[in-house]
Order: structure tokens, then C-alpha cells, then sequence
């Protein structure tokens, strides 16, 4: 089984319910921010790995994404008709098509500027410690994030759950190992399932991302993200 990641999944199958009547008939995934659907700000970060798959997974207005994505090379579709599986149960549905090995998750909700954040995970993965690698930042540093953090790393870069004290937000970025996820029972599930096993063996990780971020998962997420991507044009 390689250990490089060559496939990526694009969380794209969410009703966008945050996003009020900007979601009642378009999927978040083609919310625009600078000019460019959202979705295609997550392709971005993938064009400079030359992956060999990309999967994204549907259920909310599907049609319109896959119409948009249309003749794009290397992209899969993984539909979810009847339900949505939350990130977990999606991933695992999307096996099949994503191959062997780890791969990387990336939502669709989000812009990024400074380094790229899939090639920063690329540079710090070490499969032979690692099963899950995320990408964080410091909490006062991610636009639009609620909360105060999810993780806390130790001296090493393992992550364990911040439970309350200032910590780190993650991002929506990772690299993660996906054969453990046939353990779990339940059809619908989060990856936060997952993570707590990795944790619990030491094998979870986090990187601290080179740049900025910020959550487009709500109306003033769009004038943040521009605000952040004219910064870094500069």
C-alpha cells in the first residue's frame, strides 16, 4: 500500500444552511469569493501535487456542480442520494474511488492564502508515525472561526482535543490513513470518530499552516475571504 497520498476528497455535499438564501438554490461549493467559485479555490491548492484522483462527494443540488466540474481532468464523483454521511461516512462510501493508501480531505468551505496547504501536509507527512495529520492555526488567527480551538499539540506535534483551553483551529486540511474506517459500525459518521482513534494511539498529528485562512461557511465569511486574498496579493 503506497504511503504518499495520490488522491484527495472534496467535501462538497452539505446544504450550506449558514449561508441563508445565498444556499436556497445554488450549493455552497459555487458560492463565489474574488470571482471564483469556492470549489475552485479548494482545486487550486490540488493543481501543483499532479494527483492522480480527485474525488467529490454530492447530494445538495448535485447536478449543478457536476456542470460546473464538467471536462475537469481527474475528478470522480461519489453521490450520496438518499442521505448525507457527514465526513466520515462519506469518505468511506468514496473508497472505492479514491484507491489504496492515505489520502488528503479538503473542504470546500474555505480560501487560503501564504503557502500552499496540501503541499505544507505533503512536506510534514512521515507515515511511519503518522495516521492522521491536520492542518491548524492559532485560533485568533483564523478569520471566521467560532471558538476557542480545537487541538493542542505537544512537543513532538501530536495533537490531542483542546476541551476548552485556547488552542488551535483546524482548518478543514489533512492527510489522513483510511483503513481503520471499515472498524466503525455506523453508516453516517464525523472523522472525528477516527481522530480519537489515532489519538488514543499517539499516531495523530498536526502541522501549523504558513499563511492565512478563512471560513466562508457563513454570508460574512465572502468579504473576509476577499479581504484576505487581496492582503496576499500584495
Amino acid at each position: 500500500m503506497p504511503d504518499r497520498p495520490g488522491a484527495l476528497m472534496l467535501f462538497a455535499a452539505g446544504f450550506g444552511t449558514r449561508m441563508g438564501a445565498l444556499t436556497a438554490h445554488r450549493p455552497k461549493p459555487l458560492i463565489e469569493v474574488a470571482g471564483r467559485a469556492l470549489i475552485d479555490h479548494a482545486l487550486m491548492q490540488a493543481e501543483p501535487l499532479a494527483l492522480r484522483q480527485i474525488v467529490v462527494n454530492l447530494h445538495y443540488l448535485p447536478d449543478q456542480i457536476r456542470a460546473h466540474l464538467a471536462g475537469h481532468p481527474h475528478i470522480s464523483f461519489a453521490e450520496e442520494p438518499d442521505e448525507i454521511l457527514e465526513t466520515g461516512g462519506g469518505l468511506r462510501a468514496a473508497l472505492p474511488l479514491l484507491g489504496p493508501g492515505p489520502v488528503f480531505t479538503l473542504n470546500t468551505d474555505a480560501v487560503w492564502a501564504g503557502q500552499n496547504p496540501l503541499a505544507q501536509l505533503l512536506s510534514a507527512w512521515d507515515p511511519a508515525r503518522m495516521d492522521a495529520l491536520l492542518l491548524l492555526l492559532p485560533a485568533p488567527q483564523a478569520k471566521g472561526f467560532a471558538g476557542t480551538g480545537d487541538f493542542v499539540l505537544d512537543g513532538e506535534g501530536r495533537i490531542a482535543r483542546a476541551k476548552g483551553a485556547p488552542g488551535l483551529a483546524y482548518l478543514g486540511a489533512q492527510i489522513l490513513r483510511t483503513d481503520r474506517l471499515a472498524e466503525i459500525p455506523d453508516r453516517v459518521f464525523s472523522l472525528n470518530r477516527l481522530w480519537d482513534m489515532a489519538i488514543a494511539e499517539g499516531r495523530a498529528f498536526g502541522h501549523v499552516h504558513q499563511g492565512g485562512w478563512c471560513d466562508v461557511g457563513h454570508p460574512g465569511g465572502i468579504a473576509m475571504a476577499e479581504a484576505l486574498l487581496a492582503n496576499d496579493d500584495v
